[in-house]
């Protein structure tokens, strides 16, 4: 069982182009742990990539959030062996789910979707990336300031150097923002995502 991410530019004919840039994202170096095909064009305004571990397919899903410009559709499932090296030329049912689920996506909460073929475990990953989603929506830009530095190992003491406030100011964003909330979404989801690879 392997992770398939679709994703597709909301908005693409009012906006620009983000492509290139949400690739420059994905693709970056050091390799994503767990990408098993670097993210491709595959049309238009779409990019797909193919994982194989479910916590950095939450990761890249939490940054398409934060964007808030893309329908997410992610399938999970077999594919045809061995993977080409072009993520386009891919196929399987993990391809065929995350292309149902990224149509669906453009009708559904937080514009994402996760089909299975666990579909208990899909749906129940979903609900979890659905409650993630509204979180994320509501966080500030102080409070995804609070939130990346937590995510890069720093103290509440030396945030609140860095940022010149108060510790118990970084506390308060840190609640605000949810980020405890956000790191325990991350757990779960990933976790009944592994449960469907299981099944």
């Amino acid at each position: 069982m392997v992770f398939v991410l679709t994703v597709d530019q909301r908005g693409s004919r009012s906006t620009s182009d983000l492509v290139p840039e949400l690739l420059n994202s994905l693709n970056r170096r050091p390799r994503r742990p767990g990408l098993l095909r670097k993210f491709e064009r595959t049309a238009g305004d779409e990019v797909q990539g193919v994982l194989s571990e479910p916590r950095p397919v939450v990761d890249v899903i939490v940054e398409l959030l934060r964007s808030d410009s893309w329908y997410i559709g992610l399938g999970v499932g077999t594919v045809t062996e061995p993977l080409p090296r072009s993520t386009r030329a891919g196929s399987g049912e993990a391809f065929v789910f995350a292309r149902e689920a990224v149509t669906r996506a453009k009708f559904s909460p937080h514009h994402l979707n996760v089909i299975g073929a666990d579909k208990r475990s899909a749906e129940q990953a979903e609900t979890v990336l659905w409650l993630m989603a509204s979180v994320l929506r509501r966080r500030s830009e102080r409070g995804w300031a609070v939130a990346d530095l937590l995510a890069e190992g720093l103290t509440r003491r030396e945030i609140g150097v860095k940022l010149g406030i108060s510790q118990s100011a970084v506390t308060q964003r840190a609640q605000a923002a949810g980020v405890t909330e956000e790191q325990r979404g991350r757990v779960l989801a990933a976790e009944l995502l592994a449960g469907g690879v299981a099944a």
